[in-house]
């Protein structure tokens, strides 16, 4: 993984420590990290998997007004270029961390813990499920419209987003307090981020089929 920087930047320019290594919210002058910084550093945040959504936000618009390329319209070239990639280094950072999904798997890696093609198993009690949600996909996929096989695919829609939700709730429990680098938990962690992808991918796959073909 490349390293990332976590550390607090410090403002060559008026000496202030930035709350982000993009910008200084004191002086305004755009910074240029050495290592690219973590999506926590970027926004301001420590490292930890439950995040205030709404301070989360409030810190995106505020850097991304200090960052917008046309505040920085009159500067020199390199400064222009700088503003456009700090804000795309922003807007990356958010959406790593607005996502649950996503801010899992950060943290999952920058831990040390398996990738997902290092450890493609999924929880052992979540097998048989699976299986079984399956099958009422594929008996709905062969059946007409207004068939019984489709109706079910209401009660399965309900079933699959309680399941996610229990599931991102066992990944906020191994995740808090952030475990040790390496440990064990991290590939329990990957197990259910793995059954947590089929479920986004078998609710695309409903959505789709309860929509019906497109004309």
């Amino acid at each position: 993984m490349v390293p990332v920087s976590t550390a607090v930047e410090v403002c060559p320019s008026c000496g202030a420590k930035a709350g982000s290594p993009l910008v200084c919210e004191a002086c305004g002058r755009l910074l240029r990290p050495g290592t690219p910084p973590s999506p926590f550093a970027v926004l301001g945040f420590e490292p930890a998997f439950a995040i205030d959504a709404a301070a989360a936000r409030r810190r995106l618009l505020a850097l991304s007004r200090a960052l917008h390329p046309d505040f920085h319209a009159a500067s020199d070239a390199e400064t222009r270029a700088l503003a456009e990639d700090n804000t795309a280094a922003l807007n990356a950072a958010f959406q790593v961390l607005s996502d649950d999904f996503r801010r899992a798997d950060w943290l999952l890696r920058s831990l040390g813990g398996p990738r997902e093609d290092e450890e493609r198993a999924m929880p052992a009690a979540f097998l048989q499920d699976v299986l079984e949600w399956n099958e009422t996909i594929e008996a709905a996929r062969e059946s007409a419209p207004g068939s019984r096989e489709r109706t079910r695919l209401e009660s399965l829609d309900a079933e699959l987003r309680a399941a996610r939700g229990a599931g991102m709730g066992r990944v906020a429990a191994l995740l808090t307090p952030l475990p040790a680098r390496a440990a064990p938990a991290l590939r329990n962690a990957r197990q259910e981020l793995n059954a947590l992808r089929y479920l986004d991918r078998a609710l695309r796959e409903l959505s789709e089929l309860r929509l019906g073909p497109r004309p």
